[in-house]
């Protein structure tokens, strides 16, 4: 009686396990405005690939043949698992590299406060970020969440840390307050010449992805960057799910997280595919990078990728982890080059200075 109760339990939680696998599968292919629901399957998935595995090697044991069902289910999944997992050994990322060769860093900045909350730390956390950078010597630079006064003096003076190597650079500006004491945004800093630029806001918010064509030898090249809507979870946000991790006032604080998800999720939705007509549109050699803060499972990730390629997944190995809270699954920020372009190199450098890790890359184009 014991024997059979636990063998139905078990199979009817592999199966609820598949049907959740499987649904997550679609995630890709469902806009999150208004499917919304697959946004939150889509951050879960690597956690039913673990349970699948499981669920394969259980039954192994226990009853071979219903192994059988967790594995074919597993594999339904390829579209997803192939943008899961980086299989390239990395080679020790060098910092030569050949004069045709592009190096690009990508990073959100955090502010340029790095990650301390003492007011003379984050005074001096804006340098050290600047230097962090500025030692790999990048030919661009994409910054997220950067902020910038043309009125406070050297002390916030961030396009300053730059300028003098960079002397090109275009400056979003998504938030510009009191005629510009405090400017926020997304930044693109270039040696080499910038001979266009703009800027597309995405509808209902200050936030936007901006562009700059960029001159390399004879050819011309599109850098894209984008900081795409966040969670916005605050210090409160963060506490709430320490309480639901303790089982403390959990419907209450599960509420506020729940609909702060649900914003994010359809406010992406809808600018993946401002990203998308873009991209389709544009006539020149083009990279899109930045923090696109979605997973790789998700249909922010797969319809701004559709057929570039991913830098982490042709050079790198592991999960590739680039926001540092909440969980160890979190790919968030990516270099994305169309198929103009070979990728040479790639690294991801925790500075232990922002909530995100940096991503540099060297690239060429094809001839």
């Amino acid at each position: 009686m014991i024997r059979t109760f636990f063998r139905r339990f078990f199979i009817t939680l592999s199966i609820l396990v598949c049907i959740i696998y499987l649904l997550a599968c679609l995630a890709p292919f469902l806009n999150p405005h208004p499917w919304y629901i697959f946004g939150f399957l889509s951050l879960v998935f690597p956690y039913l690939v673990i349970l699948l595995i499981f669920s394969i090697f259980f039954w192994l044991i226990a009853k071979p043949r219903w192994a059988l069902l967790p594995f074919i289910v597993l594999l339904l999944g390829w579209k997803q698992l192939s943008v899961l997992f980086g299989f390239h050994f990395a080679s020790k990322f060098t910092s030569s590299k050949p004069a045709p060769h592009i190096r690009l860093v990508d990073w959100n900045v955090g502010n340029m406060y790095g990650l301390s909350n003492n007011t003379d730390k984050k005074k001096h956390n804006r340098t050290e970020i600047a230097e962090a950078i500025l030692k790999l010597q990048p030919d661009i630079i994409c910054l997220q969440e950067f902020n910038h006064s043309t009125t406070q003096g050297p002390e916030a003076d961030n396009i300053g840390l730059f300028s003098a190597t960079y002397r090109y650079y275009y400056f979003s500006k998504d938030v510009n307050k009191e005629n510009g004491f405090y400017q926020y945004g997304s930044i693109i800093f270039s040696k080499l010449p910038i001979i266009d630029s703009g800027r597309i806001q995405y509808p209902g918010r200050p936030e936007s992805l901006i562009y700059a064509d960029i001159l390399s030898g004879k050819d011309t090249i599109r850098i894209y960057t984008s900081h795409l809507q966040s969670f916005k979870f605050g210090k409160k946000d963060y506490s709430d799910i320490d309480k639901i991790e303790q089982d403390k006032q959990t419907l209450i604080a599960s509420k506020n997280i729940f609909q702060k998800m649900k914003m994010a999720f359809i406010e992406r939705g809808k600018q993946a595919d401002v990203v998308r007509t873009e991209l389709d549109s544009c006539q020149h050699p083009s990279i899109i990078c930045g923090d696109f803060n979605d997973v790789p499972g998700s249909y922010t990730y797969f319809h701004i990728r559709n057929k570039r390629q991913d830098a982490f997944l042709t050079k790198d190995f592991g999960i590739g982890r680039s926001f540092i809270s909440l969980a160890p699954t979190l790919r968030i920020d990516y270099i994305l080059p169309d198929n103009n372009f070979t990728i040479h190199q790639f690294d991801m450098d925790d500075e232990d200075l922002s909530d995100h890790i940096m991503l540099v890359s060297d690239v060429s184009l094809k001839k």
